[in-house]
């Protein structure tokens, strides 16, 4: 067990302490779920910056790590579905949950006739997993805060992720796209 893959296993230990975080009646817990979800946010980077400077690359490893950040980022908009019940939630949070599910899949096509590579982690899709990070641990932070500036630039951070996130599905499809069709 490598210290990267640790720290992967941390974060998705993380997710079930988050919703029962979450839940609980008091006052202070939309901070402290959003101190959980930073915390687990963290380790999604220091796993990645640790694998490369120690070099504990492994095919767990690059398996495991995209699905506890997919994983993390659902549930945590799961969660706030209840804050937030209504279309202006609602849609960003489909959109970023379906793309996740379509570039699952199409990672695991393109796995399977051998061109992972084609559709690796670009910097736009780094750039939209960050700010839908932010986004969420404001949202978080916001059910504690109740301040509805914060408010505000938590759904300015979603919805720009939530633009991104179609942007890197469409960079992701397009080159997929001669592998997609020649198997048509």
């Amino acid at each position: 067990m490598t210290i990267p893959n640790s720290l992967t296993l941390v974060r998705i230990m993380l997710i079930p302490i988050l919703v029962v975080v979450f839940y609980l009646p008091f006052n202070w817990t939309g901070l402290a779920a959003a101190v959980i979800f930073s915390a687990a946010a963290i380790t999604d980077w220091f796993d990645g910056y640790l694998a490369r400077k120690l070099n504990q690359f492994s095919d767990f490893g690059a398996f495991l790590d995209p699905v506890a950040d997919k994983l993390m980022v659902a549930v945590a908009l799961v969660v706030l579905l209840e804050r937030y019940p209504h279309l202006w939630f609602s849609f960003p949070a489909m959109i970023i949950i379906g793309r996740e599910i379509v570039i699952s899949a199409l990672r695991e096509w393109m796995a399977e006739i051998g061109k992972r590579t084609s559709v690796a982690v670009s910097y736009v899709g780094k750039l939209k997993t960050t700010l839908q990070m932010i986004a969420i641990i404001i949202l978080l932070a916001q059910i504690t805060l109740d301040n509805h500036w914060i408010e505000f630039i938590g759904f300015v951070a979603l919805y720009v992720a939530a633009g991104l996130t179609l942007w890197s599905m469409v960079v992701y499809l397009r080159a997929a796209w001669p592998d997609f069709k020649d198997s048509m």
